[in-house]
């Protein structure tokens, strides 16, 4: 295994931490402050110039950040490993929202502003199908090539990952409100129940909904359904937000609205819930997030390369960076979603044995026989199951 030591600012932070015993949270503020207040321009914060810079769009929450949220610390270390400066964009809320605005542009290979975006593996495969994407040389990137988890190394829409690579990968399941629903979700049936009417949120991204539902009526999402089987979960979807019982179906905003108490059961992401209850500052969790019984989903988020932008050798360096498992490790431990890179969970146990057993990061095999990818649509299929579910959603 290739392990590139990283630079000074992780090499001593993480050294800190695991003589002293630190936390989750006290060993990313010592991350922080090792970055210092250089990070606002490199990193794209406010008062940063984007003229030279890497521009990199994920989604919120994404990336470990300095206690005081105005630095990532792993970036910084990048920066100065590397020289190379990078605009880090929050911009990706939903996946077809985002491409919405950049389709035409990339329609017409025209630079849409960002020089690396993450996507959701469906859509990823959507654009390299599409040649909006663009290729790089894995010869460049050794940490990436030796350190990328076996299952994760082949899949239908990009063999031999020349196009994509995972950034992070998470459970999709179920949450809730443990004081609003003490006796706790376990099937998506559960949901329909009377007592939360008008407190479920369903998930925007068909693929999550739909697949829940699925397994619950006995199919498993990854195999050999068809517009029958798809058609009978979305009934019951329909059903659920015509009658008024789901408050709403939302993206990533669901969290707000567990947060604000408007909503008490949700379709959602493990890592998310993770971050909630992190976040809260509470005595003990308020929130709890399970795979259902029945079944729950297994997806990644992946690097893409726009055709349009002209950096790519730059992007080989920072994908490579993050495949280091110390660095891993660290976005890891604020992220709480399935790290991609083998070793991390070696790394995780210097900085936070604790953190190295949990099944948000690490689940177990066990965990993962009870899930499914998704499989992937053809063009025709996706785009037929998109207006079928965004009818019965009433999007």
């Amino acid at each position: 295994m290739i392990r590139r030591v990283p630079g000074p600012v992780l090499r001593e932070v993480a050294a800190r931490a695991a003589s002293a015993g630190l936390s989750r949270r006290a060993f990313l503020g010592l991350a922080g402050a090792a970055g210092g207040t250089a990070a606002l321009t490199a990193c794209g914060m406010p008062g940063g110039s984007s003229s030279s810079q890497l521009r990199w769009g994920n989604w919120p929450l994404y990336l470990d950040q300095s206690d005081d949220g105005r630095s990532y610390p792993s970036l910084d270390d990048f920066e100065e490993a590397t020289g190379i400066g990078v605009q880090y964009l929050e911009d990706i809320e939903d996946n077809k929202a985002f491409f919405g605005k950049v389709r035409r542009m990339l329609d017409l290979g025209q630079d849409i502003g960002y020089d690396l975006v993450v996507l959701t593996d469906w859509m990823a495969g959507r654009w390299v199908r599409a040649g909006y994407t663009q290729e790089w040389d894995r010869t460049a990137m050794p940490n990436t090539v030796e350190n990328l988890a076996p299952h994760l190394e082949d899949i239908p829409f990009d063999r031999g990952r020349t196009r994509t690579m995972p950034w992070q990968s998470g459970l999709t399941g179920l949450a809730w409100n443990k004081e609003k629903v003490p006796g706790g979700i376990r099937s998506i049936d559960d949901l329909w129940a009377p007592e939360l009417a008008q407190k479920v949120v369903l998930g925007a991204e068909k693929d999550d909904t739909i697949g829940l539902v699925m397994w619950s009526q006995g199919v498993d999402p990854s195999g050999d359904w068809g517009d029958d089987e798809f058609g009978a979960a979305v009934e019951v979807v329909e059903r659920y937000v015509k009658n008024g019982h789901v408050r709403a179906v939302r993206g990533n905003s669901y969290k707000e609205d567990l947060v604000s108490g408007d909503v008490w059961a949700t379709v959602a992401y493990s890592g998310d819930i993770f971050q909630l209850n992190e976040e809260s500052r509470a005595d003990s969790d308020l929130f709890e997030f399970a795979v259902p019984e029945a079944g729950g989903l297994l997806w990644s988020d992946c690097f893409v390369v726009p055709s349009g932008a002209d950096r790519v050798a730059d992007v080989q360096k920072l994908i490579d960076f993050y495949y280091d498992p110390l660095v891993a490790a660290t976005v890891a431990a604020w992220v709480n979603y399935i790290t991609p890179v083998v070793g991390a969970q070696e790394a995780m146990a210097d900085i936070d044995p604790e953190l190295a057993e949990s099944e948000a990061i690490f689940p177990t095999e066990k965990t993962l026989s009870r899930t499914a990818v998704f499989r992937t649509l053809t063009p025709e299929e996706n785009a037929r199951y998109d207006d079928q579910y965004l009818t019965a959603t009433g999007g």
